[in-house]
């Protein structure tokens, strides 16, 4: 698969909810300028970033109520990309003067757009990430920028096998070499798990389990969810060894990747945790281990890999694959078709909770129910 394919037909994360205000912002996606803001109801607006006459881009120019003020010669746009002012000769304004307009959905505190045909934009077909918005869990996120192919870093977070070396000392722990890899494929969703009891505590959730006895094992699971082209969200924590996992601490990490182009990736991270509610030290402290973790340690390697590389994409190379690749190369298999397909993804939409009993039990049916 080239580097340079995308999906077309697909939900993009454009920025989070809080991003987006009564002013131009913008985001290439899979190569496209896309010119983002709220009207003054608050309904978010995207359509494209660059003027058909001289082709200047428009978050240059100004945000007159609800229309788009060119910078260059002050044509104007409405919310859906109609030029409705041209302030030069007799003011006849061409059917040709518009902009792209892209189906946009605010959902999940983010903002999603929609890349492909506009009659084929389905908001169902937007993955699951309601736990940013559930009253009983804490939430804080970000984003970063990666300099390498979106698909690079869904192969880092679909193989949970690298944390025990590339993250040492931080996020790592015996059980990410010798446990099982469940690889399950449902639709197109694909699920990368571990389940790893009775072993020794990784040293990020020593930090934040308060009811940890150290020195003693715990149960802890690792479960990585993928939808195409790179939605991801791993469920990941720790309990005592036979206990409920409601007894111990767990945490979605949101993992939303959109191609800027070949080469560059908007990470939308973010974390939500049923400890520490309303902590802003919490908050801090997975902050900095976000920094740590990945842009410290994550970003580099895949960077780096993206260096070597250059513009061939790594299947062109005929890597060497064990058993912790099946998660990645599956996910690359099912967003392959999609691709040559023009297909259009259907994600597993089930409560988290829910999924999180059913995806577990295949992997060990007498895990204690929360």
């Amino acid at each position: 698969m080239s580097t340079k394919e995308f999906l077309k037909q697909a939900w993009y994360a454009a920025a989070w909810s809080d991003e987006v205000k009564h002013e131009l912002l913008t985001r290439t996606i899979i190569k496209e300028p896309v010119l983002l803001y709220r009207r003054e109801d608050g309904t978010p607006v995207a359509m494209g970033n660059v003027c058909p006459h001289r082709f200047a881009p428009l978050n240059r120019g100004k945000l007159l109520g609800d229309v788009v003020q060119c910078p260059y010669h002050g044509l104007r746009f409405n919310s859906i990309g109609q030029c409705v002012h041209i302030p030069h000769g007799d003011g006849t304004v061409s059917q040709k003067m518009a902009v792209p307009s892209y189906p946009v959905v605010e959902r999940h505190k983010l903002i999603w757009v929609w890349m492909g045909n506009p009659a084929d934009a389905d908001p169902a077909t937007i993955p699951d990430f309601s736990c940013h918005e559930d009253d009983e869990l804490a939430f804080v996120g970000g984003m970063l920028e990666v300099d390498a192919n979106y698909k690079l870093v869904v192969d880092n977070l679909m193989d949970l096998s690298h944390a025990a070396t590339v993250h040492e000392g931080l996020l790592s722990m015996p059980g990410l070499y010798t446990s099982k890899l469940e690889t399950i494929q449902r639709g197109t969703t694909v699920y990368a798990n571990k389940w790893m009891p009775d072993g020794e505590i990784q040293p990020a959730h020593a930090m934040l389990w308060k009811d940890h006895v150290p020195g003693e094992n715990c149960d802890q699971w690792a479960y990585m969810r993928w939808d195409a082209p790179a939605h991801l969200l791993l469920d990941v924590g720790v309990t005592k060894v036979g206990a409920p996992r409601a007894k111990g601490i767990f945490m979605y990490g949101t993992d939303v990747l959109t191609p800027k182009d070949e080469f560059t990736t908007y990470y939308f991270w973010g974390v939500t945790r049923n400890y520490d509610i309303d902590n802003e030290v919490a908050n801090a402290q997975w902050r900095e281990i976000i920094k740590m973790a990945f842009d410290g340690q994550d970003k580099p390697m895949i960077e780096a890999q993206q260096k070597v590389l250059g513009e061939r994409d790594i299947e062109d190379m005929n890597p060497v694959m064990f058993s912790a690749d099946t998660g990645s190369m599956r996910a690359r298999r099912v967003l392959a078709g999609l691709i040559r397909d023009k297909g259009t993804p259907q994600p597993q939409i089930v409560p988290l909770r829910s999924h999180r009993h059913e995806v577990e039990s295949s992997i060990n049916p007498v895990l204690p129910a929360i």
